[in-house]
């Protein structure tokens, strides 16, 4: 009886903490901008190194980024911010000039910039 008792206290809090972790997880889709498939590379390679996030994929007809990300462990406007800090525009935040300035010429954007 005290087998069972501990099996079934531990199958509880097993499936208690997989909920948890389940309803972390968050899911979101904003603009980032790119233009080619080096852009992509950057874009995906980047973005899952950014601690939390555990799934990215941008698109590049689009310029929308689908990600998963943890949402105890970082907050959306934190992963655009780190995003823009290697090159590339977000919905809320600009990337760097001088940033900017060094990515691949085939992967420069901004219409109005002269390289």
């Amino acid at each position: 009886m005290k087998k069972l008792s501990f099996l079934l206290i531990m199958f509880s809090v097993f499936s208690f903490s997989q909920n948890n972790v389940q309803n972390s997880n968050a899911k979101s889709t904003f603009k980032v901008s790119g233009v080619c498939d080096m852009c992509k590379f950057r874009i995906e390679k980047q973005s899952i190194k950014i601690k939390g996030v555990k799934f990215a994929n941008w698109d590049k007809n689009s310029n929308k980024l689908s990600i998963i990300y943890n949402s105890k462990k970082i907050t959306l406007d934190n992963i655009q911010k780190e995003i823009a800090g290697f090159g590339h525009d977000t919905e809320k935040f600009k990337a760097p000039d001088d940033v900017y300035n060094n990515l691949p010429e085939c992967c420069y954007y901004k219409d109005s910039q002269i390289h």
